[in-house]
């Protein structure tokens, strides 16, 4: 399955170039410089998370209980990007160091196996894969909050800034929203409908799906009707593939559930069901064949969305194919017949991977007449596509025009990143790789 997106990410290094020069002219700067780095990692350490490094699981269990602290655990991967925006940005806070570091002991393991692993890293391999097994984990970053004693108590999936996540931390210190609290007292027989139905959302928050769908039953069976905005909610929370569950009851119900959550709400989930698991058999199918009985399933389930899926799901694939003439002859056939279905996002996100990868210009400048209704938006990622189109076409004086805009209507944190465009624009450099 391929996803495509548009994501900024903001990295910090410190960059130090290095001379070679004579030893007595420079032993005097390179103390002082020796100084300024030691200075800088005492700062870090300070200010910010302090992670234990060097001790075991049980050195980390067993400090903790001699300080009667709570163990925070940082479960991460080298390759997902939110967990070094983590690690790397929001971590180093003074913000979260003052909040962390009187009530926790800190420990980061990583979850995956790389060459490049140190010492540290291996000695955790079998604590930290056991982890991942025992704990249920499949989205990073997960972080795990255990009470001194090492009883598991809290669960958090995903990043945030130092506010809204010290928010989340201190839901720990909730009975009421303590993840492991309440696993306890549902697998107790705890079954109050209210109780159910909010620990379903928190699980589905917590990527522990088999156990959410444990839950939803719970609820399911406790009510005496499903077609109420609460059941419903829930069922389309976890129904993601065709095959689940509640996907028949839901395309079978199709206008009782519209009646009660909005015009087109079953429709709307079943068609981005169709959408994903379409993408990935049509790229897997190498004959046709499996592809050929997918759209027949379509058909049988929404047999008046059929063509416009099937041409959207042409559009991907050709995409990521990076088949630039099949690409442009099924994006502008979907556009002349469906323009007004496809979202600004959608289109932010097929035009700037075009943008980002097509060599073909006729390709690109076709993109930029379709994207035309990127234009109308406030949302400066949408702006700073089209102005890329423009300025990869040659218009660039256009092109700073709208770059403007998207500088101007961007966020304060986000904004260097749109300027740093800007500014390349009108030095005539490229803005893609």
């Amino acid at each position: 399955m391929h996803e495509y997106a548009k994501v900024s990410f903001y990295r910090y290094e410190l960059s130090l170039p290095m001379h070679q020069r004579h030893l007595s002219a420079t032993f005097l700067p390179l103390l002082m410089l020796l100084a300024l780095l030691l200075s800088r990692t005492v700062t870090a350490q300070e200010t910010g998370v302090r992670f234990e490094r060097g001790l075991s699981w049980a050195q980390v269990q067993a400090k903790a209980k001699a300080e009667n602290k709570y163990i925070f655990m940082d479960c991460f991967t080298t390759w997902c990007g939110p967990c070094k925006h983590m690690r790397n940005v929001v971590f180093p806070q003074a913000e979260m160091g003052n909040f962390f570091n009187d009530k926790f002991v800190s420990v980061e393991v990583q979850l995956d196996t790389t060459s490049k692993d140190d010492e540290h890293v291996k000695s955790w391999y079998a604590d930290g894969h056991a982890i991942m097994k025992e704990y249920s984990i499949k989205a990073f970053p997960t972080y795990l909050i255990f009470t001194p004693d090492g009883r598991p108590l809290h669960r958090i999936v995903g990043s945030g800034t130092p506010t809204s996540f010290i928010k989340k931390v201190q839901d720990a210190f909730d009975t009421t929203k303590q993840y492991y609290t309440k696993l306890k007292q549902f697998e107790n027989g705890r079954r109050d409908t209210g109780f159910l139905r909010q620990f379903a959302i928190q699980v589905n928050d917590a990527y522990d799906l088999p156990l959410g769908m444990k839950v939803t039953k719970a609820y399911l069976a406790a009510i005496p009707n499903r077609i109420t905005p609460a059941a419903l909610d829930l069922m389309l929370l976890y129904t993601s593939r065709s095959t689940d569950e509640y996907f028949s009851f839901i395309a079978g119900h199709a206008n009782e559930i519209n009646g009660v959550l909005g015009a087109g709400k079953a429709e709307e989930k079943i068609r981005s069901i169709f959408l994903r698991e379409g993408r990935g058999i049509r790229w897997n199918d190498k004959q046709g064949t499996d592809w050929k009985n997918y759209q027949k399933k379509i058909r049988a389930t929404l047999p008046a969305h059929t063509d416009e899926i099937t041409m959207r799901i042409n559009i991907d694939i050709y995409l990521a194919k990076r088949d630039w003439p099949q690409f442009e002859k099924a994006l502008t056939a979907y556009m002349k017949q469906y323009s007004k279905q496809m979202s600004n996002e959608d289109m932010n996100n097929i035009a700037w991977t075009a943008f980002e990868k097509c060599s073909d210009m006729t390709c690109v400048s076709k993109i930029l007449e379709l994207s035309s209704q990127l234009k109308s938006s406030t949302e400066p990622a949408f702006l700073d596509t089209y102005a890329n189109l423009l300025y990869k076409t040659g218009k660039i004086e256009e092109a700073m025009v709208w770059q403007q805009k998207a500088v101007d209507a961007s966020r304060e944190n986000e904004r260097p990143a749109y300027q740093t465009t800007l500014d390349k624009m009108k030095k005539g450099q490229k803005t893609w790789n």
